[in-house]
């Protein structure tokens, strides 16, 4: 055979076929490598140490108290912080001792954000 033969006849026969793992390495990878840089971009973007702002806010002091029998979260941000929100402060007092629900119990102990 000639080599213009050989030529002619690699022209005549079927196209390359991929199997489902070369069509995974050729499309799926660089999509799935496209996709993680995206995400990572998004995560760099909406970071939260960006929107921390300057830095100029003052620290939040905290007070340790014990709950009495009868008290509520409810009664105890009006106590300790009269000058704000009470709704805020319950969250903010949920959040800073991580607890399940909106009630506290006799004897537990409680962090409470103070008033300046």
């Amino acid at each position: 055979m000639t080599t213009m033969a050989l030529a002619n006849q690699a022209a005549t026969e079927a196209p390359l076929r991929l199997t489902r793992r070369g069509r995974f390495v050729l499309i799926g990878l660089p999509l799935l490598l496209v996709a993680a840089a995206g995400l990572m971009l998004l995560g760099l973007w909406t970071a939260p140490v960006s929107a921390a702002g300057s830095g100029d806010a003052s620290p939040v002091q905290y007070e340790s108290v014990t709950a009495l029998e009868g008290d509520t979260l409810w009664s105890l941000a009006l106590e300790f912080v009269p000058g704000a929100d009470p709704r805020i402060v319950v969250d903010e007092i949920v959040e800073l001792n991580d607890l399940p629900g909106n009630t506290v119990h006799a004897g537990q102990e409680i962090y409470l954000p103070v008033a300046d």
